[in-house]
């Protein structure tokens, strides 16, 4: 692409010639204050870097989210100091699932780098705790500050035209690396070159709060066979999540690998799951707390490039989702965490070369993984299949233990046994199979 072209013909971005104030220059301009965003600034500025953090809201603001912490989440917040405010918020054991009229609570399993519990916490929390815990490491944050276009001097993206709303103000950043953390959509992101493989699986997903006498459960509640009033086989899957504020999170995902996924209208699927959940939550149009909200979830690592010579794109905005689960921000810190490191290297060293590492670390962690979970999503995007592997599936604990082990990406590598050989085994088929 000729980055210089396209930047300055973003659509509604101002010419770079503008009147605009220009800033000092900092270490790293981070676009985006969400988790994986908030991470990364947390981590440089740990190691005393100049960094600037630019958010397009205000804290406290509302994401479309199910609100639910894996413990690879709480580990990384628990690294960045969190873990006594964490303890303000619903800890769970674990997942509860359900089909074919079947029943299974499923602990977190004992492990040596996470542990064995979950929170479940509102974005609009969660968000603004980590943002701050950048804050108190360092880190300068501009809240109501949109990075519009980025700005490139002989070739190179050296910083960003950032209007601030609040203030009136348009001014121009610059930085020597820059992180693109701006979310699934990322404009950013596009106006540099990044964008998603389109054969890779998409996620959707609708949630909403809904007042409810369980809301202090400790497990999180999912729904594999979902149905509708008159019990025909829906696509997707169904949860309940809940908070501990008198509330919980329900919501519908569903993956574009299913059949007739682009005919299907998710916010009658969730009204079908809302009046079809177990009467027990007490879930009705009645005690909503509001109409549900949805989005698109980019998964699988699905979009490229991830660097380019003075920029990263890390969580969301690189796709950086489990397609197995949708679990997006555990993935987010730690793609977070791993551009720091790579931005420490080239800063320390003074060798932009370094950032490369960042893929490299992306690969070696993730690329079989999201791999062989994308060939599992393509698999169960036939209804079918999807309704005989969870019904064989439900019939044993045991199974369905391993199943959650693997699909939260949290198994020993010292593990032995039948569900850890059958996933060597899958892995190794999907090593070498094609791209579809």
């Amino acid at each position: 692409m000729n980055l210089c072209r396209d930047a300055r013909e973003w659509v509604g971005a101002p010419p770079l010639w503008d009147d605009s104030r220009v800033t000092d220059r900092y270490d790293v301009l981070v676009i985006g204050a969400g988790p994986s965003g908030a991470a990364a600034a947390y981590w440089l500025a740990d190691r005393g870097h100049r960094v600037l953090v630019v958010e397009k809201k205000r804290f406290p603001r509302e994401k479309t989210c199910g609100d639910g912490l894996t413990p690879r989440a709480v580990r990384q917040l628990e690294d960045m100091g969190l873990a006594e405010p964490l303890g303000d918020y619903l800890r769970y054991d674990g997942l509860r699932s359900i089909a074919h009229g079947v029943t299974l609570e499923l602990a977190w399993p004992d492990h040596p780098e996470f542990p064995p519990y979950g929170y479940v916490i509102r974005r609009r929390d969660l968000d603004e705790m980590v943002a701050g815990r950048a804050v108190k490491a360092g880190a300068t944050l501009w809240p109501a500050s949109e990075a519009v276009q980025p700005v490139v001097e002989g070739g190179l993206v050296t910083g960003a035209v950032v209007r601030r709303r609040e203030a009136g103000t348009t001014e121009t950043v610059r930085a020597r690396y820059l992180v693109v953390a701006d979310g699934a959509n990322s404009r950013f992101g596009r106006a540099l070159g990044a964008s998603r493989d389109r054969s890779y699986p998409l996620g959707m997903a609708v949630r909403g709060y809904f007042t409810s006498p369980f809301h202090d459960e400790p497990w999180i509640e999912s729904h594999l066979d979902l149905r509708d009033r008159e019990g025909n086989h829906l696509p997707g899957y169904g949860w309940v999540f809940p908070v501990g504020d008198g509330t919980v999170n329900v919501g519908v995902g569903l993956l574009s690998t299913f059949q007739g996924w682009k005919s299907v209208n998710t916010s009658k699927l969730m009204d079908a799951f809302v009046a079809t959940a177990p009467p027990r939550w007490g879930i009705t149009p009645e005690t909503a707390c509001g109409p549900p909200t949805g989005g698109k979830l980019p998964t699988g690592g699905s979009v490229t490039p991830k660097t380019g010579p003075t920029w990263l794109v890390i969580g969301d905005a690189g796709g950086a989702i489990n397609p197995f689960n949708g679990e997006g921000i555990g993935y987010a810190y730690e793609t977070g965490r791993l551009a720091a490191a790579a931005l420490d290297r080239a800063l320390v060293s003074g060798d932009g070369l370094a950032l490369r590492t960042y893929e490299e670390e992306l690969a070696a962690r993730y690329d079989l993984y999201f791999k062989v979970a994308r060939a599992f999503v393509r698999a169960i995007g036939n209804p079918a299949v999807m309704r005989e592997l969870t019904r064989v599936g439900m019939q044993s604990k045991t199974l369905m233990e391993w199943v959650l082990r693997i699909m939260a990406n949290l198994l020993r590598p010292d593990e032995l046994g039948p569900a850890e050989a059958a996933y060597k085994a899958v892995a190794a088929l999907v090593r070498v199979a094609p791209e579809p």
